[in-house]
């Protein structure tokens, strides 16, 4: 992983010749922008899977939704999560909206991440729109998600795509009959610096761990 030098004006610290850099050397960005596509419309899997990768953020959150997704999946219950986190919400009519908040939040130093959501396949969510998101997130080294619902997979430059569901928990250890942490089924169908794969991710004090089996050993760790 690189760690991106302070950003000025001028020199070879600019946004662009960091990505310059960054693509001649074919090196993985420490932030960049993912979609993440829930497997249900109203599963909360996909939410619980990228809160736990930003449970460590000390930084406020800039969380999006367009209308639809409002509606459909509700807003965000901080009590719910597992871990705090700071979140400023924004509910906005069209997916356009969505896109430009987010584009906007990216330019923002005193935010953690952006987290979009869109509903369904609107025509403004395109491979363009999509580079922007990317490049931006990965020349201010500040993570983009975008949560996809009832949406296809369709060309996009987002470098991780991943599909998301739920699993049984974990079993409780005081409570039998009680829901323990939550486990998730995590496939990453599409990247640009790492092979796809499937996994089953849990949070942990770390971060986000993904093993290949409920009672494997963690194989890799994300941690925010």
């Amino acid at each position: 992983m690189q760690h991106l030098p302070p950003l000025t004006t001028k020199g070879e610290n600019t946004p662009q010749m960091v990505l310059r850099n960054r693509n001649h050397k074919q090196e993985a960005p420490e932030a960049t922008f993912a979609e993440v596509f829930a497997d249900t419309v109203v599963d909360a899997a996909a939410t619980g899977f990228i809160c736990a990768q930003l449970a460590a953020a000390g930084k406020p959150i800039l969380w999006i939704q367009d209308r639809l997704s409002r509606r459909e999946a509700g807003k965000p219950y901080l009590a719910g999560l597992s871990a705090p986190l700071k979140v400023i919400s924004v509910t906005v009519s069209k997916p356009a909206d969505v896109l430009w908040s987010m584009e906007e939040g990216l330019r923002c130093t005193g935010l953690s991440a952006v987290l979009g959501e869109i509903w369904g396949d609107p025509p403004c969510l395109d491979f363009t729109a999509s580079k922007r998101l990317a490049l931006r997130a990965e020349a201010r080294d500040l993570p983009a998600w975008l949560i996809r619902r009832a949406a296809t997979p369709n060309l996009s430059a987002a470098r991780m795509r991943w599909r998301i569901s739920s699993l049984p928990s974990e079993t409780n250890r005081y409570d039998m009959r009680a829901p323990g942490h939550p486990l998730w089924r995590a496939e990453l169908f599409r990247a640009r610096w790492r092979p796809p794969g499937e996994w089953v991710a849990r949070q942990s004090a770390t971060g986000l761990t993904l093993s290949h089996g409920l009672n494997d050993a963690p194989s890799h760790q994300h941690t925010a």
